[in-house]
């Protein structure tokens, strides 16, 4: 009978699609609070939105895949020096950005229909419209994405920092699982 050995690492597929939504999300999230800064309605302001929207697309559509490859794949064990409550907190921080990772996009879309306007994928197609134009819905799915943009900010920066306590204060195995 044999034993099973259990990874110490990502597969290179999770890293790949790990490292492509970090930079997707980090980059979306810029764009987003670059777009608070100017004015609306512009010319300006539309053509970030538009990069902003079609970025979100590819985000949901990552994440889609992602959290299909994390119900089929069992993540490497973590070290045995990480305590009871680091687990439980790593575990949290990644189901909640699990769903923020939806939430954005979802509400973003939403937004944009209860508004009548079109969601473009980098001017390929739109988006089908699901619903018509909705003020109150529009307002509470502005404050949704909104205030989940601040949450995603705030957690992607917590996750970052954690990696980096691992690797530079802990010196334990933690990044190098999706590092390598």
């Amino acid at each position: 009978m044999s034993e099973k050995v259990e990874s110490q690492t990502y597969t290179k597929a999770a890293i790949a699609i790990h490292w492509a939504m970090a930079a997707l999300i980090l980059l979306n999230l810029s764009v987003g609070f670059l777009m608070e800064t100017l004015a609306n309605p512009s010319p300006q302001r539309n053509n970030v939105l538009f990069y902003h929207a079609s970025i979100g697309i590819l985000i949901f559509t990552l994440a889609v895949f992602r959290l299909g490859w994390r119900f089929t794949h069992q993540p490497p064990v973590l070290p045995a020096s990480i305590s009871k409550s680091q687990r439980a907190a790593a575990h949290v921080l990644h189901w909640i950005l699990y769903v923020l990772m939806f939430v954005q996009p979802l509400s973003g879309y939403v937004h944009r229909m209860a508004g009548a306007h079109p969601v473009s994928f980098f001017g390929l197609f739109n988006l089908p419209v699901l619903i018509g134009k909705n003020e109150a819905l529009r307002l509470l799915t502005d404050a949704i994405h909104d205030g989940g943009a601040v949450i995603l900010a705030v957690l992607v920066a917590g996750h970052i920092g954690a990696a980096l306590k691992h690797r530079l204060l802990d010196r334990d195995s933690v990044l190098q699982r999706m590092t390598a």
